[in-house]
């Protein structure tokens, strides 16, 4: 697995590493089940602090992308297999989204919005097809 962080960009590296992971599971380069470097391995390999290796980690659990055991470490559940369902979707959508001239900040509003209006998340109704 492949994580590589940026210390001269604008990003945060915990949110990098976060990032980096998503993608990796995005990709299906990580299955539910495989387990992540240490948290101390990886921010030996990265030259990162601990604690920056750790909020990425948290950030991912509380994603529910990564379960965190431990003595086990950090593995992958089921839920990064949605990641990988849904890339595709999400490159479609960005592609169109830049085609048409929305910025990243107003996808990313108009994702937020839809998200929080519980009537976008159900599935259509036999009466809403016809």
């Amino acid at each position: 697995m492949l994580i590589v962080v940026d210390p001269s960009a604008e990003t945060p590296l915990y949110q990098q590493i976060a990032g980096s992971i998503r993608a990796q599971a995005s990709l299906g380069n990580l299955s539910p089940g495989n387990r992540l470097p240490s948290a101390r391995d990886l921010a030996e390999q990265l030259d990162v602090n601990l604690h920056t290796v750790l909020k990425a980690y948290q950030e991912l659990r509380d994603e529910g992308i990564v379960a965190l055991r431990r003595g086990r470490g950090a593995i992958i559940t089921p839920q990064a297999k949605t990641l990988m369902v849904l890339s595709d979707d999400l490159d479609r959508l960005i592609s169109k989204a830049t085609a048409l001239g929305v910025t990243g900040d107003a996808l990313i509003s108009l994702l937020r919005t839809q998200m929080a209006t519980p009537a976008s998340r159900m599935p259509p109704t036999n009466k809403d097809a016809g």
